[in-house]
């Protein structure tokens, strides 16, 4: 397999409906639920983080034809470059509404100090360096800081990909720009809309009551 879409847009932009979106599209999608089920990628997207030159992505991507959220979003430039015929989606939402949801749900695993595990641990080093100091410059927890590091990436991707290669989408728009964009057929059923706020918060609450 190869990499035909990029998605550059930060989690909690709708990636999780958008990695359902793309799957019923015929697009096997990388997120980071995915690293969660392959630890392993924890270490590769590290190594790729700190890596001078060229990285090998099938390692991560073989099973691949799409990727969306972080870890894959923060390598937007090196993913559009690795591979020239993909293309980029890059999903929008308003900035403070962003933040919001941002805070209210990813924001504690991301900034907790307790990994527990050695997967765990893994994960929090690559998430450390590739969400807080690459995409957050160190700093995830300022509001300004970081609403403003979530326009300055959306208008760098915009600035660098050309437009006849990117799509700037939300997913309120369903599927009709989405399926025009990637030349796929609109589905005969709804857009997939889910891991919204309160579901997050609802299954989370439910974890730490365990």
């Amino acid at each position: 397999m190869t990499l035909r879409v990029i998605g550059a847009g930060w989690g909690r932009t709708g990636t999780a409906s958008m990695q359902i979106a793309l799957e019923r599209l015929g697009f096997p999608c990388h997120h980071m639920r995915e690293v969660f089920s392959h630890p392993e990628h924890s270490g590769l997207f590290l190594e790729a983080a700190n890596t001078t030159g060229p990285f090998d992505w099938e390692r991560i991507y073989a099973d691949y034809t799409a990727t969306v959220d972080w870890p894959g979003c923060a390598f937007w430039r090196e993913l559009a470059e690795a591979y020239p015929q993909a293309k980029v989606v890059l999903n929008v939402r308003d900035p403070q509404s962003w933040f919001e949801s941002y805070a209210a749900t990813i924001y504690r695993p991301l900034t907790q100090d307790d990994p527990g595990n050695e997967d765990a641990e893994a994960w929090h080093a690559m998430t450390d360096e590739v969400v807080l100091r690459r995409s957050f410059d160190g700093d995830p927890h300022d509001r300004t800081h970081v609403t403003t590091a979530f326009q300055r990436h959306n208008e760098a991707v915009q600035a660098a990909i050309p437009a006849e290669r990117l799509l700037v989408y939300s997913v309120a728009e369903g599927w009709e720009p989405l399926c025009a964009f990637l030349d796929r057929p609109v589905p005969d059923e709804p857009f997939p809309h889910v891991n919204d706020r309160a579901s997050w918060e609802r299954r989370h609450e439910a974890d730490d009551a365990v």
